[in-house]
């Protein structure tokens, strides 16, 4: 084990001298994913919740599509289904886009995670209390004031501990990057593997950092908590 070690190392945590690896990539897909996800979540949330069915509606069906179906099957469509239409192939920027398996794959990741994370937030905002909603109104607060300054703030707090579940998950799922040639963790524990024919060790050492990983994103969540849901803890 210290031999292997010692000799991938740096592959396991940043670089295998030509590219980001490792610990680095599966880093990197998960913030990107998960901050482009929950931005565009928050929007697609308040259309959720919306009395307006030709608003909610094509909502709904983006995250029951993305929801019901897995993420490795939404990855291959990704990365090896669209780049066989003419409409892709035919059109220069989605052609480069589509080459490229890094890109397939935060595409992937960052819809996938905006599904589940817009059905949070919306469970959330539905959750704010009305007599809340209503002492706003009574204030004279236009709707853009209400979301921005009640609905938002109080729904984006309770629903960080069920947000930080998601997170972790998508931890998890970023293990699935090796699928479309991603040099993730995952990727380079495989790649270990077919090198020193010593599965235990390159698998259990990517299990250790994953375990740090989600250590790490656990604390910052845990604190985050105790930030902002005090005036709900118990005493």
């Amino acid at each position: 084990m210290i031999d292997i070690i010692q000799e991938y190392w740096k592959a396991l945590l940043w670089s295998d001298g030509y590219r980001i690896t490792g610990v680095a990539m599966t880093l990197w897909l998960l913030i990107i994913s998960v901050v482009l996800g929950g931005c565009l979540a928050v929007l697609l949330a308040i259309a959720r919740v919306s009395p307006n069915r030709f608003i909610s509606l094509p909502v709904w069906l983006f995250t029951y599509v993305f929801r019901g179906t897995p993420l490795y099957v939404q990855l291959l469509v990704f990365y090896s289904g669209m780049y066989t239409l003419e409409v892709v192939k035919g059109t220069e920027l989605l052609n480069a886009f589509f080459r490229s398996g890094l890109n397939c794959t935060l595409l992937a990741f960052t819809l996938n995670t905006c599904a589940y994370t817009t059905e949070i937030f919306a469970g959330a905002i539905r959750a704010v209390p009305h007599g809340e909603i209503e002492a706003a109104r009574a204030y004279g607060f236009s709707t853009f004031k209400l979301y921005r300054c009640i609905i938002l703030p109080s729904a984006l707090r309770t629903a960080l501990p069920v947000y930080s579940n998601e997170v972790i998950l998508m931890l998890h799922s970023t293990a699935l990057a090796f699928t479309a040639t991603v040099p993730d963790l995952l990727k380079v524990a495989r790649d270990i593997n077919s090198a020193t024919y010593q599965p235990f060790t390159a698998f259990g050492l990517a299990a250790v950092l994953y375990l740090i990983i989600s250590y790490v994103l656990i604390s910052l969540f845990r604190a985050a908590e105790r930030r902002w849901l005090a005036h709900i803890a118990p005493h």
